[in-house]
């Protein structure tokens, strides 16, 4: 870009340089002026600046190249910083560490006292970061961005504001609480609504733009990109529809295990083997995985569920008139029965042709969402031009007590 304020032009060129490596590969840099559509001494010019940067790195000649000096080359250095993904919920934590383009570079997961107090709980999963970043050789200096998915309605603020499948959560503050460990922004967000996110990215919805994402576990909540983006709402409680009873999307597991709703109930006896051993959501896969292998009772169970969800997932399908419908969690099981039930039951309620889509990321997918949603962030920050690089926000100065917390 051409005239103006000099400040401003030098980071939109910045910007749009970076943009360009990242998206489109390494380049050399007469390719690389071309593409952006500036002068070569300018882009040479960037490309000096994003070195000092660390965010971009001259790459070798490569061997055997034609004779004469070869053309220099440069690329997007991925290995320049790090999202830190959380999903975390009354069983279990998850943890997902990537570079700046999204590739993995470690993982970890750790159980959690159902009952455990929430101070016991945000300590068990400070603990697993920093299991997680030691075995991934990531620093904490090298993060950018952290998200963390969870149950339940998440205020603005990161605050828990509703939640009736973690105990003791109500009220936390998540993200305050979080944000103590951390030197960068730390975001929360419903779990549903990063599986959505997930979907649309690395899953099923990856070529829809409106999209509901029906993530049934304890219970049952629905996550929606309207056009490509997250809808939250104005207090970050859309698509909780399931508060309506009603709408039979509350209590989808202990449904699942017992019987309920319409129609006569599945014999408590024939599930009695499969549903008898431990927590409710392993005893609920144990049912899926019957179900699978076209076991009738679990069958029967599955049906049954699925024609309470309907009325629910009707609703969210009749109110947006998504594209598709993408069912995870951990009630969309191995081999998707429910899905198939569900489709079933909700295709004759809707005016539309919506696809009804088992979610291809399965337990991955609020990790991967949150790791989406501190991508996000991130680039917020590296193709900004509304102020200098590094310049901190002014709610994000000082923010951090102790890095090894």
């Amino acid at each position: 870009m051409h005239g103006g304020d000099p400040s401003v032009l030098r980071r939109l060129n910045s910007a749009a340089t970076l943009r360009e490596l990242r998206d489109g590969g390494e380049s050399t840099l007469s390719g690389l002026a071309s593409r952006v559509g500036l002068s070569r001494p300018t882009t040479e010019g960037v490309l000096g600046e994003l070195i000092g940067r660390g965010l971009v790195a001259e790459v070798a000649p490569r061997p055997g190249s034609a004779l004469g000096r070869p053309a220099r080359r440069y690329r997007f250095r991925a290995e320049a910083g790090h999202a830190l993904g959380i999903a975390v919920d009354a069983h279990r934590v998850r943890l997902l560490v990537t570079d700046l383009t999204g590739e993995a570079a470690g993982g970890h997961r750790a159980g959690l006292d159902p009952h455990a107090r929430p101070d016991a709980r945000i300590a068990a999963v400070r603990a697993a970061v920093k299991e997680c970043l030691a075995a991934a050789g990531v620093g904490r200096a090298s993060l950018r961005a952290v998200a963390a998915g969870t149950p339940g309605v998440v205020g603005p603020d990161g605050t828990v504001t509703r939640c009736a499948a973690v105990p003791g959560w109500e009220g936390v503050g998540l993200g305050r609480e979080l944000g103590r460990s951390f030197a960068c922004p730390v975001l929360v967000e419903n779990d549903a609504n990063l599986a959505a996110m997930a979907e649309r990215w690395r899953g099923a919805a990856r070529a829809a733009d409106d999209v509901v994402c029906v993530y049934a576990g304890l219970h049952t909540g629905a996550g929606a990109l309207i056009g490509g983006r997250l809808h939250r709402g104005r207090w970050g409680a859309a698509g909780e529809i399931g508060m309506l009873p009603e709408l039979g999307l509350r209590d989808t597991t202990a449904v699942l295990l017992t019987g309920g709703g319409p129609g006569p109930a599945a014999s408590g006896a024939a599930l009695a083997g499969l549903a008898s051993a431990g927590p409710a959501l392993d005893d609920a896969e144990r049912v899926l995985a019957a179900a699978g292998r076209r076991d009738p009772a679990a069958l029967e169970a599955v049906e049954r569920l699925a024609a309470r969800m309907s009325r629910g997932v009707a609703a969210m399908a009749l109110a947006l008139d998504p594209e598709m419908i993408v069912v995870g969690g951990p009630l969309a099981g191995a081999g998707a029965p429910l899905v198939g039930a569900l489709r079933r039951h909700v295709l004759p309620l809707c005016l539309s042709p919506v696809r009804i889509e088992a979610s291809e990321l399965g337990d991955e997918a609020v990790g991967l969402g949150a790791v989406r949603l501190a991508l996000d962030r991130i680039d917020e920050d590296l193709f900004r031009v509304d102020r200098a690089p590094g310049a901190a926000e002014p709610s994000e100065a000082g923010a951090t007590e102790s890095a090894e917390r």
